[in-house]
């Protein structure tokens, strides 16, 4: 894991005119992909229009506190802030520490206490990808009452994570056994290509999308929509696998005010029973199912 030092002085090295014209690209993007007009951005961040212009053509160079100002008002995520400093010349400030660092240490208690706290009901934490870090004991019952251990550790477990999304979409995952299917795939594949708009259209995002999209009759779901799913309280995933029938909602947090890009990238989403027989089969599968913890092992 790469993790950038805050620089001790404000020195910038000398761009060259390719990283230059790189910051303008940059900022053109994200300022359409917000939706604002240079005016706009100007009013807002009190900079003139003249000299946005000349930022985006690379007629004028950019400081370090320009960087920070425009990606501050365009709410663009840490991870792309360090690569438009990077583009404009300057170095890196957003750190990436692994959760497991010492430093993390009261960021994993409080995760820990949450997981706990939502036992007997499944909670994940997952990252920016849809890898998941953490999960409670429940939520590994879960995943095993669809998906053998075996299964999970063969076609979904690679660098260290199994993903959520993978063995979502994958035919030999959970797709088999949820009922919903159309409804719900739509909906997450709709998530996804949102939040790698969201995200700067990273490679990782739209690898991830477009590896989904690449499974057997992933793609024809795209634009396909239930309307009358869309006059419920809330899309549920109903899974059913045998005499077990389960349908959950979600809640998903994240963590205030983070500095550190993994921080930010955090997603805590805890899962509750739509219904009174989820929770009295959610009651037998509990009762039947041993404590193990394959995720956090």
């Amino acid at each position: 894991m790469i993790v950038f030092e805050r620089p001790m002085m404000q020195q910038r090295t000398s761009p060259s005119e390719q990283q230059l014209d790189s910051f303008g690209l940059l900022l053109k993007q994200w300022r359409s992909q917000r939706g604002y007009s240079q005016l706009d951005l100007a009013i807002t961040s009190q900079v003139s229009q003249r000299h946005i212009s000349f930022l985006e053509s690379g007629r004028a160079k950019p400081s370090r506190e320009m960087v920070l100002q425009l990606a501050e008002v365009l709410e663009i995520p840490l991870r792309q802030q360090n690569l438009m400093l990077t583009a404009a010349g300057f170095a890196p400030i957003h750190a990436e520490t692994d959760l497991s660092a010492p430093e993390m240490a009261a960021i994993r208690k409080a995760l820990d206490f949450m997981l706990r706290q939502q036992e007997p009901y499944p909670a994940i934490v997952v990252d920016r990808y849809w890898n998941l870090l953490l999960t409670n004991n429940a939520a590994t019952r879960l995943l095993t009452t669809f998906i053998a251990p075996e299964q999970l550790q063969t076609h979904f477990y690679r660098d260290g994570k199994v993903n959520l999304m993978r063995a979502m979409f994958h035919p030999q995952g959970l797709r088999p056994f949820v009922v919903n299917w159309e409804d719900f795939s739509g909906h997450l594949l709709q998530r996804l290509h949102r939040e790698a708009i969201a995200d700067g259209e990273s490679e990782q995002s739209r690898a991830l999308l477009d590896e989904l999209m690449n499974y057997p009759g992933i793609a024809e779901t795209w634009h396909q929509s239930d309307r009358t799913a869309q006059n419920t309280m809330l899309l549920t995933v109903h899974l059913k696998r045998e005499k077990w029938e389960l349908q959950f909602f979600s809640t998903i947090a994240t963590l205030g005010t983070p500095y550190d890009i993994t921080l930010q990238e955090l997603r805590i989403e805890c899962l509750f029973p739509a219904n009174e027989a989820t929770e009295q089969n959610w009651k037998q599968i509990n009762l039947t199912s041993n404590n193990s913890s394959f995720f956090n092992g």
